[in-house]
């Protein structure tokens, strides 16, 4: 097996020799990815608005790559490999787009259908230059330090490749979970059939929560994710629910007047109220700081990686082509196409934010700069750390972090602070988020097929082909999202005068009315969301409560981005509440403990956090059962594979039928036997069952 490749590189051989010609890069082999990466592109688009998580997409398109090309007639492994590399882009790039683009809502920007070409070029510049700027990198990661870089995500991919060629098959788990899931999702939050979230708010704790959205796809998510990962993220969905939360209640129970950013005196909010207003800025806190922690222990790496390429751009290939022009395995892109193409991004860069983002001022050009200074950079930072820990446990949100201060910190020092250059500040750093988790993705596709013995040229021209076809559905399916789950409710507030808080989105017209859309942050009388004003009578009759960033879709990673964007340019932070967050996480590191998926847990709403933590229980009875290894490919990872795409897939269908507004038809199940739909303990046991169907199915050895 790949994983037990002996650690010298000199003497390492692919399980397909570089002498050995087999059909690899073939127009089925591509087409099948690309259809996949589609997939899994909106996929991860859903599960990211979600839980603000994210999980590797190559062991599951493998595997089903393996099993369709088996109905289709003989694949070779070399054609497999191109798949799960084509389809591996998807995940990657909505990853990138849904962390950082959904952020233009809470900045006051539309995101609706007109955007969709703007979110499709700037995920498609970060792609791009994701795979380009990996491709100097290949040979000093994967091939230099092969036995240095572990790469447990590729090596495992590598392993069910060759599984797969040498006649296993173990597909059959992925679909089970995948039917399981979809069917699941369906009979919960489509027809109703028992309740979605049981939730339970004692009396004798106020402000005290239990809750679980009792979903398949976090249930998957904590399987895979192991243990240690599921509980260090419900551990801060403790700290915020049942410690912040009830300490808020508490103290603030007696007060009579607001406290800022809150609207309304805390004795007069329920606990999902307090934690919009006082939770999210802290966990905001607390996610950036811990994403700075994880940045601080690359630095090193960064130095290295950087020396390591500087050194070989210096030599360059005249040298070594000769030597090894002959040889498969290391045949790549060549240098003209790698500058030729960057050079191209930053041009579409700069033609985007001059003629659609911010037209006719400056800045421009500084912003495609700091795209590609930036971006490299962190794709040489990510590609490093996939290496190390793996696609799925890849900070990107810390680099991401980093980008958008120093950008917003040169912005202020220019004087560029309003208008449209909020925009660009998180303009530079999407596009830096997408580059630098497709770099990662790229270096791990790219690290299975040298153990493979993959062509690396035909790889790295199957994830630029991946990048270009998933770059189509992520925009699409973030506004499908967000439109149907906007929602326009009743909101009664007189005499509203317009400040510096307040920015104009547009006209609206609803109830054969017209209104101005505002977009509030940072006031002390209205809380942060959006208005329809009635300029007349200065008067806000509704609040136009957007679907991203809803309790249904909190996308808390593009939160935190808009959070260090407004805290910058604008100063509009409650920095009280958001170094609370810092400390906590600066506590956190102190004890010894790595803080980035507490302080994410923290942020999250507990309905996401503690199903999450189900699956990570159900992984650790399963090391314990079968003693095997955290990360190891298993009957139960593929499972729950099956029930994260099933699940997710599941919850595009309903965004489809609540956009259609077809929810009141087709929840029967409130209306047949509403006592048992709004049961908690029911919704608890079902949700149980299907935890057991993971726990018998984890206990099976792959065939």
């Amino acid at each position: 097996m790949a994983a037990e490749s002996p650690e010298s590189a000199a003497s390492f051989q692919p399980y397909v020799p570089a002498g050995t010609l087999v059909p690899e890069l073939t127009v089925r082999a591509v087409v099948l990815g690309a259809l996949l990466g589609i997939v899994f592109g909106a996929v991860t688009v859903y599960l990211a608005l979600r839980a603000g998580l994210t999980v590797s997409a190559s062991i599951p398109v493998a595997v089903l790559s393996i099993s369709i090309f088996k109905w289709l007639g003989r694949s070779t492994i070399l054609e497999n490999n191109i798949v799960q590399t084509t389809g591996s882009a998807g995940e990657s790039i909505a990853a990138g787009v849904v962390f950082t683009l959904p952020a233009l809502i809470f900045l006051g920007f539309s995101l609706g259908v007109t955007d969709i070409p703007r979110v499709l070029l700037l995920a498609l510049v970060g792609s791009i230059l994701g795979v380009l700027f990996m491709i100097p990198l290949r040979h000093q990661l994967n091939v230099a330090e092969h036995g240095t870089l572990s790469y447990p995500e590729g090596t495992a991919c590598a392993d069910v490749l060759i599984a797969g060629e040498k006649g296993g098959s173990f597909a059959g788990k992925v679909f089970a979970g995948f039917g399981l899931g979809l069917v699941y999702k369906f009979m919960n939050e489509a027809l109703l059939f028992w309740r979605p979230r049981p939730i339970y708010q004692p009396g004798w704790f106020p402000g005290a929560t239990i809750a679980a959205d009792v979903t398949p796809e976090y249930l998957g998510v904590g399987y895979i994710i192991g243990p240690r990962t599921a509980g260090m993220i419900f551990a801060g969905g403790v700290l915020s629910w049942l410690v912040t939360i009830p300490m808020i209640k508490f103290f603030g129970s007696g007060l009579t007047a607001p406290i800022f950013p809150g609207t309304v005196p805390i004795r007069e909010m329920d606990s999902f109220a307090i934690w919009n207003a006082y939770i999210r800025p802290i966990g905001a806190g607390a996610v950036s700081m811990a994403g700075l922690f994880t940045l601080s222990r690359t630095l090193p790496t960064i130095v290295r990686a950087l020396k390591s390429t500087v050194a070989q751009l210096r030599k360059g290939k005249a040298a070594e082509s000769e030597a090894v022009a002959a040889i498969r395995t290391e045949r790549e892109l060549p240098g003209t196409v790698i500058f030729g193409g960057a050079l191209a991004m930053i041009l579409i860069v700069w033609a985007v934010l001059a003629f659609r983002v911010n037209p006719g001022v400056s800045g421009n050009f500084l912003a495609s700069i700091l795209v590609v200074v930036f971006g490299f950079l962190f794709v040489t930072v990510s590609a490093r750390i996939v290496g190390l820990i793996g696609a799925s446990a890849n900070p990107i949100s810390g680099m991401t972090i980093a980008t958008l201060m120093l950008t917003a910190l040169l912005f202020v020092a220019a004087g560029w602070t309003s208008g449209a250059y909020p925009a660009v500040a998180l303009s530079v750093g999407g596009i830096v988020c997408i580059a630098a988790a497709v770099g990662g993705a790229t270096s791990q596709s790219l690290k299975t097929g040298f153990l493979v013995g993959a062509t690396p040229r035909s790889a790295e021209i199957s994830m630029i082909v991946g990048a270009l076809t998933s770059v189509l559905v992520v925009g699409f399916t973030l506004v499908l999202l967000n439109r149907a789950y906007t929602r326009v409710v009743p909101q009664s507030i007189a005499n509203v005068e317009l400040t510096s808080e307040m920015r104009l989105v547009g006209d609206m017209v609803h109830e054969g009315k017209s209104y101005q859309l505002i977009n509030v942050i940072g006031s002390h009388a209205i809380p942060d969301g959006r208005y329809l004003y009635d300029p007349a009578t200065k008067r806000i009759d509704f609040q136009q409560r957007v679907g991203i960033g809803s309790e249904r879709l909190p996308a808390p990673q593009a939160v935190l981005m808009s959070t260090v964007i407004n805290g910058i340019l604008r100063q509009s932070l409650p920095w009280g509440l958001v170094l609370l967050g810092v400390f906590i996480v600066v506590v956190m590191e102190l004890c010894g403990v790595r803080s980035l998926a507490f302080a994410v847990g923290s942020y999250l709403p507990i309905a996401t956090t503690a199903p999450i933590f189900c699956g990570g229980v159900v992984s650790w009875l399963l090391q314990k059962v079968t003693k095997r290894q955290e990360g190891e490919v298993s009957s139960g990872a593929l499972f729950a594979a099956g029930l994260i795409a099933g699940g997710s897939i599941g919850g595009l269908i309903l965004a489809a039928i609540v956009g259609f507004e077809l929810e009141q038809k087709m929840a029967i199940g409130t209306k047949y036997w509403p006592g048992l739909s709004n049961s908690s303990l029911l919704g608890l046991l079902v949700f149980v069952a299907m935890a057991s169907a993971l726990f018998v199915v984890g206990r099976k050895k792959l065939d």
